[in-house]
């Protein structure tokens, strides 16, 4: 890699001259400074991927920019391991912090009984069949509050609460007999494999991890098999924020090639396109969101079980198309795109508006539009600091590096001061 990259620099000169460019002129296509890119040419700078893919397209060069400037690959990071004689051990402090542990019984009981304070509840009882329909109905309906409550609250303050209510309903189950007790280990499952999106949503890779195969074993438990799929697509996601695109690729790959539902294998899809957009391989990024859409809809949404995947964006292909155009190098054409489709998300999915909302800003950004940018990022930073997202953590850091470079315009001069104060209270970023 590091010959390709040294091999950059010579190659733009080439291309750009080739194309009867001045660097003055090729500014206005990729909005980085002049000196900038006067470095980069010299092997004084190293290029980054994503100018890497703005001087591709803006020279047509047809990914062969790209190709000698691709996103590091990081090393796997291994599962948590499961442990079916592990105790929960969930610590709420004053200052509303929380810590979640799964321990082994031997270390609960060698610190003795006396260390904690327990509740005993007794010999619980089984639950009556003719009360099975209830619960199920009271626990879905419980799960679209959470999923609700989710898009305008911090994780860190629902994380306790999910974590007690996945094992309420997983204990309900146990207490249950025939057919309720498979409907409420999947809504037990569908609670875990939240609670794995809201520990991610607050920087904890590794709690996600853990919370998703946790999910997938609950979903087993229920012969819901659809959900270990799922489980797939999700741990991808893990893994394409932590920068291995190549896992991530891999586990999508798996989804793909499972029996499972057509939502299932279309998320893989167009997660898997975004693993194809990262690495500036235009085509293949493309065929995998067509096919993304065909998956997605056929899918019969009437199942009786909470949806998969984001539930507040109306067309979910559609603004994964935008974001991976940004990726490739597209700006504009991803702006025009993620503008559409962030004017249809619901006012109250707070988090969904802000995510995709500071995205098209960092769009806006991308293709030099520095005043549309900071205007739409303003009213954001608010919204980013009630939400707490990790993930959003990641996107406003990145416009930040963009505003950046135009330290002597007037709108960013005036956002300077509350982007700054934001970034100093938001979550610790994703990892991309």
């Amino acid at each position: 890699m590091p010959e390709r990259t040294e091999s950059f620099g010579p190659e733009l000169r080439r291309l750009r001259m080739a194309a009867g460019l001045t660097l003055d002129r090729l500014v206005g296509h990729v909005h980085y400074s002049k000196s900038h890119l006067s470095k980069v040419e010299n092997g004084q700078q190293r290029p980054t991927p994503e100018l890497a893919r703005l001087c591709d397209v803006a020279l047509g060069a047809g990914g062969a920019l790209a190709a000698l400037v691709p996103v590091p690959e990081v090393p796997a990071r291994p599962s948590p391991s499961q442990n079916d004689g592990e105790v929960w051990l969930l610590r709420m402090e004053k200052n509303g912090s929380s810590r979640f542990d799964s321990v082994d019984r031997r270390q609960v009981a060698a610190a003795g009984a006396g260390s904690m304070l327990t509740l005993s509840l007794g010999g619980l009882p089984a639950f009556a069949d003719e009360q099975g329909a209830s619960l199920v109905d009271a626990s879905r309906l419980l799960f679209a509050q959470f999923r609700r409550l989710g898009q305008t609250t911090a994780p860190g303050l629902l994380l306790p609460s999910l974590v007690a209510q996945t094992h309420a309903v997983e204990q309900m189950a146990q207490r249950s007999g025939g057919r309720t007790r498979g409907q409420l280990l999947a809504i037990a499952a569908r609670f875990a494999e939240y609670t794995g999106w809201m520990a991610q949503e607050s920087g904890s890779e590794e709690a996600a991890l853990w919370w998703t195969d946790r999910a997938v074993e609950l979903a087993r438990a229920g012969a819901d098999t659809h959900l270990a799929a799922y489980g797939l697509v999700r741990r991808g996601l893990v893994s394409l924020l932590h920068g291995d695109i190549a896992q991530a690729t891999a586990l999508t790959e798996q989804a793909l090639n499972t029996q499972a539902p057509p939502r299932v294998r279309g998320l893989a899809a167009q997660q898997q396109a975004q693993g194809h957009a990262l690495r500036g391989d235009h085509h293949a990024c493309m065929r995998r969101l067509d096919e993304a859409r065909e998956l997605l809809g056929a899918d019969d949404a009437d199942s009786g079980m909470p949806v998969l995947g984001s539930a507040h964006v109306p067309d979910v292909v559609s603004m994964y198309t935008g974001w991976c155009l940004y990726h490739l190098g597209h700006p504009r054409r991803a702006a025009e795109i993620l503008a559409r489709e962030c004017a249809r998300i619901p006012e109250h999915a707070v988090r969904s508006r802000t995510r995709y909302g500071v995205r098209l800003a960092l769009a806006y950004a991308g293709d030099g539009e520095v005043e549309r940018a900071c205007e739409l990022l303003h009213p954001l930073l608010g919204q980013a600091g009630l939400v707490h997202s990790s993930t959003i953590t990641s996107d406003v850091r990145r416009i930040a590096r963009i505003l950046g470079r135009h330290p002597r315009n007037s709108a960013v001069r005036a956002l300077s001061p509350d982007l700054a104060a934001a970034l100093a209270t938001l979550p610790p970023p994703a990892s991309r």
